[in-house]
């Protein structure tokens, strides 16, 4: 048997008034995935346990069967696995994002203008982190290099239990309230204050400015953490498992676990990812070896998080008739039978442009059983009629690899 997972981040959502009362996945067109459901085990999941915050790193470790309450220590240190920074068990991570904030003369008057600085690319990012690593960069605390605007930051000896806003959730909002606190609150206070200095005249923001993009004007610090331990899933499940995403932090999550990080040209991370390459990636992957592959799709999470319904409608709709319809196909002329699990990590709200910790509706299809429990498609209300509930995101694994 051959399992692959198909995650969609942030895919859930809340009925909106646009959409008729009607959420994007109720409303995309997704006629395979929609057939795949009534052959398949529907129903809910609650993917964060109580008492954490409905990150995508609590959220995708619990789909991936690691449970957060055991392995979680933040969501930086993932990050900083992927990127290759090597972490002591002393030091302190941060998430460094590149944001856009207003023009008012006091920083804490500022609002939240974009927490993606326009989606900036990989290569002018690049450029302004090792810019302001010449400024901000310590004997113990330095800036590290990512991808698009998400960074790190890591702290030598550092100081956790500190209060820090991730900047998706504070979208158009005056962000004084949500300024660092807690015992090392003034000094990433201070560095955020001087990136602003440093950064509204650079050369790279001058330009994207004049081409109608909005700047990367600041840096901003959330998701502290320290050094997780690592764990093995080829212990934990006797898989060989492989992870494929554009994002650093779920490529952290699969290094942590020891699994194959699969690269894919063109993905991005958004709506305008290579979502083809990424199915013919995972099913060449299945078929020379691994077991198991996990393919995390960004897009309808940034879209939630801008607010973009149509963007956010399209990404379902590729995610169903690209990615899940080459998947079928590619399976097609295996020799041996494939188990499928398609859900989001979180819901992502269009209308909160924000994470939030409802259940999510999953899908399992087994190529080889017929699993239907009732659902005539793939949405959050059919996954509700069918009065199917798990309440804890980690057990979900076991539900895909019953034998």
């Amino acid at each position: 048997m051959k399992y692959v997972v198909v995650l969609g981040d942030g895919m859930a959502d809340y009925p909106l008034p646009a959409l008729g009362g009607k959420t994007p996945l109720q409303v995309s067109k997704k006629p395979t995935i929609d057939t795949l459901a009534k052959k398949s085990e529907v129903g809910l999941c609650k993917t964060v346990p109580d008492g954490m915050k409905p990150g995508s790193d609590v959220a995708n470790m619990s789909v991936l069967g690691l449970d957060p309450k055991e392995y979680y220590t933040g969501r930086s240190p993932l990050e900083a696995l992927s990127i290759g920074i090597p972490l002591k068990d002393t030091d302190v991570t941060l998430r460094c994002n590149l944001v856009t904030l207003s023009d008012e003369p006091s920083y804490k008057d500022k609002r939240m203008v974009d927490y993606s600085a326009g989606e900036i690319s990989t290569e002018e990012a690049r450029e302004l982190i090792e810019y302001l690593k010449q400024y901000l960069d310590s004997e113990t605390m330095c800036l590290y290099a990512g991808i698009s605007y998400r960074h790190c930051l890591v702290c030598d000896h550092g100081k956790t239990g500190n209060d820090l806003t991730p900047p998706h959730d504070i979208s158009d909002r005056v962000i004084g309230e949500y300024l660092p606190k807690g015992p090392a609150a003034a000094q990433y206070l201070e560095m955020m204050e001087r990136s602003y200095a440093l950064l509204k005249d650079h050369p790279v923001n001058i330009k994207r400015i004049a081409e109608g993009k909005n700047p990367a004007n600041s840096v901003w610090f959330w998701g502290e953490g320290t050094r997780p331990a690592p764990v093995n899933f080829f212990e934990k499940f006797a898989l060989k498992g492989g992870v494929i995403s554009a994002v650093d932090l779920v490529k952290g999550i699969g290094i942590l676990a020891g699994m194959q990080v699969i690269d894919v040209p063109g993905i991005t991370g958004n709506w305008d990812t290579n979502f083809r390459g990424k199915a013919v990636a995972a099913a060449n992957a299945l078929k020379n070896g691994l077991d198991f592959v996990y393919i995390h799709m960004e897009a309808p999470d940034e879209c939630g998080h801008h607010g973009d319904i149509e963007k956010k409608i399209y990404s379902i709709e590729q995610i169903s008739e690209i990615v899940v319809k080459t998947l079928l196909r590619e399976f097609s002329d295996m020799d041996e039978p494939f188990t499928m699990l398609i859900c989001p990590d979180h819901p992502t709200p269009i209308a909160l442009k924000t994470h939030v910790s409802d259940p999510v509706p999953y899908l399992i299809y087994r190529s080889d059983e017929a699993r239907g429990n009732g659902a005539e498609s793939y949405d959050e209300k059919q996954a509700e009629k069918t009065g199917l509930y798990i309440g804890q995101g980690s057990a979900l694994i076991q539900r895909l690899l019953k034998r």
